[in-house]
């Protein structure tokens, strides 16, 4: 570093003590890679056995809804190769090529689970393997995939049939000739609703509680994403019939059970639930091969009971339900969480003195770019922020009594090893 960034450069404790970056997926190497290049050591802290693990657990069919150049993390570009939108298994192989490529020290393996501050403005981490570590900064990384989420559903546990998560599913093979419920309409119950429709399931059910907006990836040549860039700069009225654009070309499937939401979809987004950018659902529900049907209220027995009374018997439900955060254990006790267990405060902002979180925001122009945004903000400001506290506990000590009798005695002790004063020595 040079001298013209003073608050960049690594202090003392960051050569000490490394900056942990706990998670290994997209944002949690953006983080450390930016970090690294300015000159901080950043240690990233992976549960699995490699980087990119919740990527890896999706299904096969998934695809980006943003563009291959707008969901490249810093200083390495997505391979042309990988098409407009990328699929999981080419992205991937793009986590273990940054890592490669920054020649990141991560750590496979060890699970923290919790953290808690150190003497010395420093925090402590335990770990599995009854590890206790320390760093001069944590950046919390773990993302919104990380605890499947079960409503609890009457009956559940006892019902007889074949009940997965939708973290667990992989592809359509093993549920040929089947007759499945995908419960949840969000973008991984559409998807896969259309997996197993066109994978040979005998019958696709889709319980759905929130009609979603239906919109394409791209009109006319003009990614969706793109629009929703537009949409955050402009008035919300402008902003939802600005995406409403992208629902050119998908039907009205209101006589199939799937109506159009009365509000719009950069309204909806903002209340946290994001269009499903697709075109496979559409057709599918149009020509009966997935059925919309209500939600789910309980299972009984062999059957599924639905909201609107109705009862159904698939042999196997998917719970598309989504995830939580599980952010509690990690910070218990240090009152950075809102009500529902998402961070009061989001990098680049520090929770805490030395303490960020990062990758838990869910924007509607694409979460890729933020944290490949918030990666080099971040960066910046885990060494200035250290910076900053450090003189601020400096000048702290320097003003209490404590520091004053500590510098006059050092005074004291200095005037005395210099030996007497020469004017009043005796001739």
């Amino acid at each position: 570093m040079t001298d013209a960034q003073p608050f960049t450069a690594p202090t003392p404790a960051h050569t000490v003590h490394p900056v942990y970056v706990i998670g290994g997926g997209p944002g949690g190497l953006a983080v450390a890679a930016a970090l690294r290049g300015r000159g901080v050591r950043a240690v990233v802290l992976e549960k699995a056995d490699a980087v990119g693990a919740a990527w890896r657990g999706h299904y096969d069919r998934l695809r980006l809804t943003t563009t291959r150049r707008r969901s490249a993390l810093p200083g390495v570009p997505m391979p042309r190769s990988f098409g407009r939108w990328a699929s999981r298994a080419d992205l991937v192989r793009y986590l273990d090529k940054y890592a490669e490529f920054h020649e990141l020290e991560i750590v496979t393996g060890v699970e923290v689970a919790r953290i808690s501050p150190a003497e010395g403005d420093l925090w402590r981490l335990e770990a599995s393997g009854g590890r206790e570590l320390t760093g001069s900064a944590v950046v919390v990384a773990t993302g919104w995939n990380h605890t499947p989420h079960l409503p609890e559903w009457p009956g559940r546990d006892t019902w007889t049939g074949t009940f997965l998560h939708a973290s667990r599913y992989r592809d359509a093979r093993p549920y040929e000739g089947r007759d499945v419920l995908v419960v949840g309409a969000g973008a991984t119950g559409c998807d896969l609703a259309a997996d197993l429709a066109e994978g040979g399931a005998a019958r696709v059910r889709l319980a759905v509680r929130t009609p979603p907006h239906l919109l394409r990836r791209a009109t006319l040549g003009w990614p969706a994403q793109r629009s929703a860039r537009l949409a955050r700069r402009i008035p919300v009225r402008l902003a939802d019939a600005l995406l409403r654009l992208h629902r050119i070309g998908v039907p009205d499937l209101s006589a199939h059970g799937l109506p159009r939401p009365a509000d719009g979809p950069y309204t909806r987004a903002e209340a946290g639930r994001p269009p499903v950018h697709t075109t496979e659902l559409a057709a599918l529900v149009r020509r009966g091969a997935v059925e919309p049907v209500a939600a789910v209220e309980a299972f009984d027995g062999a059957e599924v009971v639905l909201a609107d009374g109705a009862r159904i018997a698939p042999d196997t439900v998917v719970a598309a339900t989504g995830y939580r955060r599980g952010l509690e254990e990690l910070v218990d006790g240090l009152g950075l969480l809102t009500p529902d267990g998402a961070p009061a405060a989001l990098a680049p902002r520090a929770a805490a003195p030395g303490l960020y979180f990062t990758g838990f925001g869910d924007p509607v122009d694409g979460a890729l770019r933020h944290l490949a945004r918030d990666a080099a903000r971040t960066a910046q400001a885990v060494p200035r922020d250290r910076a900053r506290l450090l003189r601020a506990r400096a000048k702290a000590r320097r003003k209490s009594p404590a520091g004053t009798a500590e510098r006059q005695g050092a005074g004291l002790k200095a005037a005395g090893e210099a030996g007497p004063d020469r004017d009043s020595a005796p001739a």
